[in-house]
């Protein structure tokens, strides 16, 4: 029998590897920013074209390589970083494996310049396809200089996968961030298309946070302290009454470097039991640091898991550490020892005798024997006002002075009393969250949330797709306060806004410029629906027209919905009754939840047997 086994070309087994190291532009933004940060650089530039699909270059000012280094560090298995497997177990640097760049270099075009502080000029190396294309000695500043272009240029099925730019852009600002937020003391920028998009200064961590997610975030933090032999911890949670549906917002550093622990993240949801809004997740910005040796990094080609030693200590101690924090800073309900004494009720002495209180009364007295003391008739004439108006037989009565007269208003009140008995009331309320109306086969239960849900939802999707919407021009312009990435997000579905009838510019400091909009919409609501659509469009990912046309009107009509325990008029139940029953799809709501339920009398019947 013939030999089926080989050894596969060092370009095909490269390309194997990529597809673990490469997933997409954001890995390669990853792994160049964590190379950068291991030559330790202190100023760090990152330049994006069309989401990393054309470019991605990474600019640091870090020590370098020499011509032979910069040779070397494109083959596999090659790295600077450990040089025994003990090395392994006590890893404080990013990239240790030495097969991001021969991974890269792959399926991308890649150019490198790099010079050390010790040498007068430079060397650049041009790799197409794992293939050194060129080699020279350039005059270049010190540092390093990669620039990848054309990823996935030789493996087309791998970039017809790729989503669309704003999701691409939107994983590698999450990388950026994951790196950013892990080294406040390193300056970081990015540029997208040749905008500006962060500008971060060598800072401490609170700040930092606040210049990636917006000045609003510094009044939500909670600051996080423990110090402990085993694990420190540092960071900050946010308050429960800021949480969010979704995930973006929760960071665990792990010796500067960014992890996702399911355990680690339940000790965070554990310390919130209670003070959470229903279906509300907590965001939270925590630096762990432990012993090297009693962690694993090398389980997950990204390096994104970590395993540890002793775990359930180090939930214990995460999770009281959080819980602490929370009740310091009145966030939680907590027994206070140390309250002021001034304030509390001084209790009795022993040598204070206590009298029960006096009260004056005469047992003689009794209305119906003494009228004399119950009533004065000389008071009788300040009571007459009393009785004005009041329905009798007679306009006059009789007093000591003659006979008197009174002028009262001609009630007809005849004529609203046959009105109210003919009128019939077809609908009812029931705990401020069931519209109940009869129909001629029973009666009909709505959610009355759900059906304002549907009614809304078409009407905003008749806005977007026949581009009929009208605005109400604002007096003064209303200017609200978006991180980078929210604005990013704004942009992509600027024109199906435009078609809502919101009127908007983006000024100066990630703040967005509101001059009309939408009629209907009051300005006070729209901070609240602006930021429940842009989390509605990071969870739901929309890449085609018509999918963001409906994300749009289900997010709109999520926000503006009544919502159950809101008293509604006759009117307005009549209202919404009339109008869900005119929609196309009355049935169920935007989310496919059931709007109603009939009751028919043959059911009630059945109910009595």
């Amino acid at each position: 029998m013939a030999d089926i086994i080989q050894l596969l070309p060092d370009h095909v087994a490269n390309q194997i590897a990529a597809g673990e190291v490469v997933q997409r532009p954001a890995s390669v933004v990853k792994e160049l920013l964590e190379n950068a940060i291991d030559a330790d650089a202190t100023q760090i530039k990152l330049l994006i074209k069309n989401a990393g699909k054309t470019l991605i270059q990474v600019i640091d000012n870090g020590k370098g390589m020499s011509a032979t280094d910069a040779r070397l560090c494109f083959e596999r298995h090659a790295t600077s970083k450990i040089k025994s497997a003990d090395d392994l177990f006590a890893l404080n640097t990013k990239g240790f494996r030495g097969e991001a760049m021969a991974s890269i270099a792959a399926i991308a075009h890649v150019e490198l310049k790099t010079k050390t502080a010790n040498e007068a000029l430079g060397t650049q190396i041009q790799i197409e396809g794992s293939k050194v294309t060129a080699q020279e000695v350039i005059a270049t500043p010190e540092g390093t200089s990669v620039a990848v272009k054309n990823l996935f240029f030789n493996i087309p099925a791998r970039r017809n996968f790729l989503k669309s730019d704003p999701v691409e852009l939107r994983h590698i600002m999450d990388e950026f961030h994951r790196v950013a937020l892990a080294h406040p003391q390193i300056s970081f920028s990015m540029y997208h298309n040749g905008s500006d998009m962060f500008d971060l200064r060598n800072e401490n961590f609170r700040q930092r946070i606040v210049h990636i997610f917006g000045a609003k975030t510094n009044e939500r933090l909670v600051p996080v302290n423990e110090d402990t032999e085993l694990l420190k911890i540092s960071g900050f949670v946010v308050k429960p009454e800021f949480a969010k549906k979704s995930r973006g917002e929760q960071f665990f550093f792990v010796n500067r470097r960014f992890i996702k622990s399911p355990y680690l993240n339940h000790a965070i949801v554990s310390a919130f039991e209670g003070l959470l809004p229903p279906k509300k997740i907590p965001s939270y910005f925590l630096n762990l640091e432990v012993d090297p040796k009693s962690i694993d990094i090398n389980i997950h080609p990204t390096k994104t898991e970590i395993k540890f030693d002793d775990e359930p200590t180090l939930y214990a101690l995460l999770r009281a550490a959080v819980k602490h924090s929370l009740g310091q800073f009145s966030i939680a309900p907590v027994l206070d020892f140390n309250r002021d004494p001034n304030l509390d009720t001084p209790y009795p002495q022993k040598s204070i005798q206590i009298s029960s209180p006096k009260v004056d009364i005469d047992p003689s007295f009794n209305p119906f024997t003494n009228p004399s003391k119950s009533f004065d008739k000389s008071n009788n004439k300040k009571w007459d006002a009393l009785y004005v108006g009041l329905e009798s037989k007679s306009n006059t009565r009789d007093s000591e002075d003659g006979f008197v007269s009174f002028e009262t208003d001609a009630i007809q009140s005849s004529i609203f009393e046959d009105q109210s008995e003919t009128k019939t009331k077809n609908t009812f309320q029931l705990q401020q969250k069931f519209i109940i109306s009869t129909i001629k086969s029973g009666l009909v239960v709505i959610d009355q949330n759900r059906a304002h849900e549907r009614i809304l939802y078409e009407d905003f999707l008749q806005r977007i797709t026949l581009k009929s919407s009208a605005s109400q021009q604002l007096m003064f312009p209303l200017r609200l306060e978006f991180t980078p990435q929210e604005l990013t997000v704004i942009d992509t579905i600027k024109d199906h806004l435009t078609q809502m009838g919101f009127v908007f510019s983006t000024g100066k400091s990630n703040q967005l410029e509101l001059s009309a909009l939408p009629t209907g919409i009051e300005p006070e609501l729209v901070d609240e629906i602006l930021n429940q659509l842009v989390e509605d469009v990071q969870n739901e990912v929309p890449e085609f027209s018509f999918s963001s046309s409906d994300l749009l009107a289900k997010s709109f009509s999520k926000s503006l919905a009544i919502k159950n325990g809101t008293h509604l008029s006759e009117q307005e139940q009549e209202f919404i009754v009339n109008s869900l029953f005119a929609c196309k799809e009355p049935n169920v709501s935007p989310s496919k939840r059931s709007i109603f339920i009939t009751l028919s009398t043959t059911d009630l019947d059945a109910k009595f047997n």
